[in-house]
């Protein structure tokens, strides 16, 4: 039987097996993967299909009605469907040709990332209409996407945004040649990202600037104070030289503008490298200031505000030992486990130093029947006289 619990079985062992090749391919080549909720009803998941299918249509219908002028190949629509779940694909084969109509968005339309490169316009992946309005060297290659693609006369053109894409559709002739204002500079002046290691393999080339970044020094006038140090993960190398910048924002404004920063002086007096300084290699009072001041001035307070007294103890060995348990307890290098393991010894430090003003106000000249007494006097009187003969109270520290 085609519905029985052993074929369902088969054909759902066998979905799991090839679904996760199949989803890559098509995500990765087409974009039209839909995942459906298969626990959902027959008809949600029919009513869900449809419109997917539905926006697809609407798509492709836009994309031909504005480029009608052209001629299209075949298009297959294929639905896969089982127990669990229900996948819509979608495989568009288009027979693009030289289009004399509009620009058309080609969102959905299972063009592959292949194709997609090799028929990019003039500008390649910047966005042309950022190029024409404000000179901005905008990279969208980090974006797959289609939803702000469009093709117009047989090459495609990325957009930044959807304003930008819609500013494309409406007006295109004032986005590319010859109506754009600003053409693409030529590939060794456009600007390049750069990691560390990259940084670090163009040795001997040196850094631009000193290492200082361009945008702070530009954009605060030029004074002394705006000299600041460059950080190595966000470099750009431009017309072979290599800038840092201070943050990721001021590499991306780098990268939209280089023309406006490349090119710059530093003064004949600038900042000296801050060069890193061990900790270990400062003399005992500078360690101890830059490594554990903090930590001992909170200690030296809480002891100021307690005033413990351990029974049987002077107030320095008490104090000392209060600050020892403290530092332990709080000691940020240590794991949470010793950090509990001392916070609980500083708890019962605490209560064996108030066992002596309780005692003092428990225990008055005149005697007092044991029926009279607090409940807890007898076992707090025997507690504090067991800490008399209790030995290595420093060595649990």
């Amino acid at each position: 039987m085609p519905d029985s619990s052993e074929i369902l079985h088969i054909r759902n062992s066998h979905y799991k097996r090839e679904t996760v090749a199949v989803r890559h391919h098509f995500q990765q080549q087409y974009g039209n993967w839909a995942p459906l909720d298969g626990s959902r009803s027959k008809w949600w998941l029919w009513i869900h299909a449809l419109e997917e299918i539905r926006l697809c249509m609407n798509h492709i219908h836009s994309y031909l009605e504005r480029s009608r002028n052209g001629n299209t190949g075949m298009m297959i629509i294929d639905l896969f469907c089982c127990r669990f779940s229900v996948v819509l694909s979608f495989c568009i084969a288009l027979n693009l040709m030289s289009y004399v109509g509009q620009a058309a968005c080609i969102n959905r339309l299972c063009i592959t990332s292949k194709e997609l490169r090799s028929q990019l316009g003039e500008f390649g992946p910047y966005c042309p209409v950022c190029l024409a309005l404000y000179y901005h060297l905008v990279d969208t290659s980090d974006n797959t996407s289609l939803a702000l693609a469009a093709e117009y006369r047989a090459y495609y053109y990325k957009m930044c945004c959807t304003d930008h894409l819609e500013r494309f559709l409406t007006t295109t002739d004032n986005f590319v040649t010859p109506g754009c204002p600003h053409a693409l500079p030529p590939p060794h002046l456009l600007p390049r990202l750069l990691t560390e290691g990259q940084v670090k393999d163009r040795f001997p080339l040196q850094l631009e600037m000193r290492g200082f970044c361009p945008i702070t020094y530009l954009d605060g006038k030029q004074r002394y104070e705006a000299l600041v140090r460059g950080n190595m993960e966000f470099a750009v190398e431009y017309r072979e030289r290599i800038y840092i910048f201070e943050t990721k924002q001021k590499q991306e404004m780098f990268l939209r503008m280089p023309e406006t920063y490349w090119d710059q002086k530093l003064p004949n007096r600038v900042p000296p490298i801050c060069e890193p300084l061990r900790l270990t290699s400062l003399p005992m009072l500078g360690y101890l200031q830059q490594g554990v001041a903090e930590a001992i001035i909170k200690a030296m307070t809480a002891v100021g505000c307690l005033k413990p007294k351990y029974p049987f103890l002077s107030l320095k060995r008490s104090a000392l030992l209060y600050m020892a348990y403290y530092l332990k307890a709080f000691n940020p290098h240590s794991s949470n486990f010793i950090r509990q393991k001392y916070r609980k010894k500083l708890a019962s430090f605490e209560e064996s130093c108030e066992l002596i003003p309780y005692l003092d106000s428990t225990m008055t000249r005149n005697c007092r029947s044991p029926i009279t007494q607090p409940t807890d006097f007898e076992f707090k009187l025997h507690r504090f006289l067991a800490l008399r003969d209790e030995q290595g109270t420093t060595s649990e520290v």
